[in-house]
């Protein structure tokens, strides 16, 4: 048992049956009258993607390689997790580009992140309330670093998997609880200072989003 187990379990026990967990209200709104990838739901999420200063595309299938390609154009070097689907690798590698894999086995330095132009991920759900695109580190979407540290980020997302409500989206994330989640609205910005804005503090400074028609 770790320091902190056994601390948690000595405060439970000097409690007893003393403290009962008040009940958690779960009367917000769990949907709207749109179901997920519908054209209202469609048109939300790329209202508020372009609001935070995002640039968005809409692609069939098929045109995913170009989609990626076309968003990377003027860029050298590209960072993409292992698992992602080969077509989008092959594309990210147009034009001469440099294209290096990240494993959670092998993965990149901060350092070797820092000199990288771009990452190319894939996505688990969207939320067209807020305009978030979230992200659960399976392999096609990689650790969070290769995420956080190149300029641009490039992040393919169904539109069938474009949720008009959080609720909806955390229903599906909490089938795999133990996911590290990366959750992203717009490219990385902040007013802290004197309400100016900086943007690429936290994260990428563009937000690239390819999104997949179904």
């Amino acid at each position: 048992m770790s320091a902190r187990s056994e601390i948690l379990a000595n405060v439970r026990k000097a409690l007893g049956d003393r403290v009962t967990p008040p009940p958690v209200p779960r009367d917000y709104r769990q949907e709207t009258e749109n179901a997920p990838g519908s054209q209202p739901v469609i048109d939300e999420m790329i209202e508020a993607l372009e609001d935070y200063t995002a640039v968005v595309v809409r692609v069939e299938p098929k045109d995913i390689p170009d989609a990626i390609a076309d968003f990377l154009d003027g860029l050298n070097s590209v960072v993409v997790p292992d698992g992602l689907d080969p077509t989008w690798k092959e594309a990210a590698t147009r034009d001469g580009r440099t294209v290096t894999e990240d494993s959670r086995e092998n993965g990149l330095s901060n350092y070797e992140l820092d000199e990288i132009d771009a990452v190319v991920t894939a996505s688990r759900v969207g939320v067209s309330l807020s305009g978030t695109i979230i992200l659960d580190g399976e392999p096609d979407q990689g650790r969070r670093a290769i995420t956080l540290v190149p300029d641009t980020h490039v992040i393919v997302l169904n539109e069938k998997d474009v949720y008009p409500t959080v609720p909806q989206a955390v229903a599906v994330l909490e089938k795999n609880p133990l996911r590290p989640v990366t959750w992203i609205a717009g490219p990385s910005a902040t007013s802290d200072i004197e309400l100016v804005r900086v943007d690429g503090v936290h994260g990428p400074r563009n937000l690239r989003v390819v999104l997949v028609k179904e």
